[in-house]
């Protein structure tokens, strides 16, 4: 494959070396983690899904909840999608439960009902790249498949002092190529996981551990003074800002609530109904009505204002202001969202809502008259 003839990849001896302080490292000094405790293909690909930019204290009793009510590919498969997305409401990235019912559904229809064990056949369903195919065949079925995930890659960075950004071709290729060097040999899935746990207890974004490291007397990035300047990135855009409005929309003691579409962002959550506006100025009641007419085919009331919301996502940050309103009679007609319901304020938190949601939600049930923003 090459990697020998990369830039900064490591030679057999280096190789060796490195792996034998890392593992022995981590069987001393390893945390006692739930899913560290079995070989289980499918717990441990659950578990690589949910620790996805998430962090390994809140993963905990998602994975345990989710395991309990999800004990095999089968079980999934047969959910409902609203059951899936509550049990994850709160992790965010709702992709990831999205694609894991989707995966299983595959494994059932396609493999029996159990978690392939290579990764060309792991990548072969959704949601499954390659960090993912190698956590799960490396721990589970001893493969030597390599991992990049955000630890690993600062560990190998400031290990092999790569200097190209890891978020561009060259970079990436460069880790990839040094993570599968060090792969080769015994217990791939312990490498995997020690490269990982050095990352997340050692080899810190700032202020990094060195002395603690097993890898000091390896690592470039110590030799050369300079560890907390690696990994390098590429320089991000900021973030768009965006306006939108919403309600909590009554009727009769009811709420309305509506269902986003299963794919795209928030996939498949509930949420208060409204939409975006051009700016903060125009997110004032009669954008929300207009919205509500034009989405809901709905005209309601005065809108009381209750607040705004700042929340972030990935490449924006979104400005919330939300209301309440009572809605006039007629037939709900959606524009935009798959489903709707009216249900209890009690039963509207009960679904699976997204974090900004249950935020506007919490807002408009407050009922108070003065604007919070």
């Amino acid at each position: 494959m090459g990697a020998r003839a990369r830039r900064g990849a490591a030679g057999v001896g280096e190789a060796l070396s490195a792996r034998r302080a890392l593992l022995a490292w981590y069987r001393a000094n390893r945390r006692d983690l739930p899913w560290r405790r079995t070989r289980d293909p499918w717990a441990i690909w659950v578990s690589e899904a949910m620790l996805q930019q998430t962090r390994v204290e809140t993963v905990i009793p998602y994975y345990e909840r989710f395991l309990r009510r999800f004990p095999d590919p089968a079980a999934l498969a047969d959910a409902e999608l609203d059951e899936v997305l509550g049990l994850w409401a709160g992790l965010g990235y709702y992709a990831r439960a999205r694609s894991l019912r989707a995966a299983a559904a595959q494994v059932v229809e396609c493999h029996g009902g159990r978690v392939p064990d290579s990764v060309e056949a792991l990548q072969t369903l959704p949601g499954v790249g390659r960090y993912t195919a190698g956590a799960v065949a490396s721990i589970a079925f001893d493969r030597p498949a390599p991992v990049v995930d955000g630890n690993v890659a600062r560990v190998l960075s400031r290990l092999r002092g790569i200097r190209e950004p890891i978020d561009g071709a060259a970079g990436r290729a460069q880790l990839w190529a040094e993570a599968e060097v060090l792969v080769r040999g015994p217990a791939p899935g312990d490498l995997n996981q020690a490269l990982m746990e050095l990352g997340a207890r050692i080899c810190l974004p700032r202020a990094p551990r060195c002395p603690a490291c097993p890898l000091t007397r390896e690592c470039a990035a110590r030799a050369a003074g300079d560890a907390e300047a690696l990994p390098r990135r590429a320089p991000k855009r900021r973030p768009r800002r965006v306006h939108a409005v919403a309600a909590l929309v009554v009727r009769g003691g009811r709420a309305l609530a509506v269902q986003r579409p299963p794919r795209g962002l928030l996939g498949g959550l509930w949420e208060l109904p409204g939409g975006e506006v051009a700016t903060a100025r125009a997110a004032d009641a009669a954008a929300l009505a207009r919205i509500l007419r034009e989405r809901l085919g709905l005209k309601a009331g005065a809108a009381l204002p209750c607040g705004s919301i700042q929340h972030g996502f990935t490449h924006r940050t979104l400005r919330l202001r939300v209301f309440r309103c009572e809605a006039k009679p007629g037939r709900v007609r959606l524009a935009g969202w798959d489903r709707h319901r009216w249900v209890t304020e009690r039963a509207f938190a009960a679904l699976p809502l997204g974090t900004l949601a249950r935020r506007a939600l919490a807002l408009a049930s407050r009922r108070e008259g003065e604007d919070r923003s």
